[in-house]
């Protein structure tokens, strides 16, 4: 059967959208639980003195002077015409130093609250990181469940086992649409795990050009940017769904389209019969898994002096 056009072009759509999930949801399914758990692990453990606040909130005013320096130099040279390799460089270092300065500014408000509420506000902070441990524990167990799937019913071959697939019918035998919102919660979570990779890559590898996506800080073009970069990414979460619950979603539209359809095609069925995307998922979730455990734990040290590159 030839596929029509308007599913070849779904079907080129999701090849680049799958190459954004595998690595994206790869590194979101891991740092998502994590990330909430091991902010836990990192946060205030008590509200620091007056005299600490002030002696950080120095430090942290120096620092602020020496980025508007940095930056106001830039902006000369901008202004001059110099916009060569350097000075990009240096407007990302500028970028990247601004977004480690946020961080440590809140956190020192975390660390002292003001005003005449400081003690419920502390009591929320406390109550607030309680709930990233819980969400983090929760999240962990549904990552966990993810990533056992894909390998039992997607890698190995004959499948072990239906998994969750065998979960959602046996749901549905309990309650009709209990199954059903089961499945949907993992689909919700999976595209979750995207947002959640995204955001953790444009902060950490800044020499890409990914927009940094920060809670409250995110300049419109940037989340413009990655909207874009999620809805593309949304495509392959879609059929990569319909195929790790092709048992529970046979019959469907979205297993016509994104299973027979999609693994038929020529020049694009071999991506999907050797499950490089799905290899590429779980290997890049196994290494967030050792980079956190490694590193997730420890508090980021304070940067020394900032300075533009000669």
């Amino acid at each position: 059967m030839r596929a029509t056009f308007p599913e070849y072009v779904v079907a080129l759509a999701t090849i680049v959208g799958s190459v954004l999930f595998s690595i994206f949801g790869g590194v979101g399914i891991a740092c998502l639980p994590l990330g909430l758990i091991f902010s836990f692990i990192r946060r205030p453990k008590a509200v620091i003195t007056r005299s600490q606040y002030i002696k950080e909130a120095t430090e942290l005013g120096k620092k602020a002077r020496e980025l508007k320096k940095a930056a106001e130099a830039l902006h000369q040279e901008e202004r001059s015409g110099n916009k060569g390799r350097k000075w990009r460089k240096n407007v990302k270092a500028v970028q990247k130093e601004l977004l480690l300065l946020e961080d440590d500014m809140n956190a020192l408000e975390e660390m002292y609250p003001q005003g005449e509420q400081a003690e419920t506000t502390w009591a929320f902070t406390i109550l607030g990181y309680i709930g990233k441990l819980i969400l983090g524990i929760i999240g962990l167990v549904v990552s966990v469940a993810w990533v056992a799937h894909i390998v039992i019913y997607l890698l190995i071959d004959p499948p072990l086992s239906p998994f969750l697939n065998e979960v959602f019918v046996k749901l549905d035998s309990v309650w009709g649409l209990l199954g059903t919102a089961a499945f949907a919660f993992f689909c919700f979570y999976l595209l979750l795990a995207v947002i959640a990779g995204e955001t953790m890559l444009g902060l950490k590898l800044v020499f890409i050009t990914i927009h940094p996506m920060k809670w409250g800080g995110t300049l419109m073009n940037s989340f413009l940017f990655n909207v874009g970069l999620i809805l593309l990414s949304s495509i392959s979460v879609i059929q990569f769904c319909a195929t790790a619950f092709a048992y529970y979603a046979q019959a469907t539209a979205a297993q016509e389209i994104f299973g027979h359809t999609l693994q038929s095609l020529r020049g694009i069925k071999y991506l999907y019969k050797y499950n490089v995307f799905q290899y590429a998922f779980v290997g890049l979730s196994l290494i967030t898994l050792v980079y956190y455990a490694l590193f997730g734990w420890r508090k980021r040290k304070p940067t020394g002096r900032f300075q533009l590159s000669n």
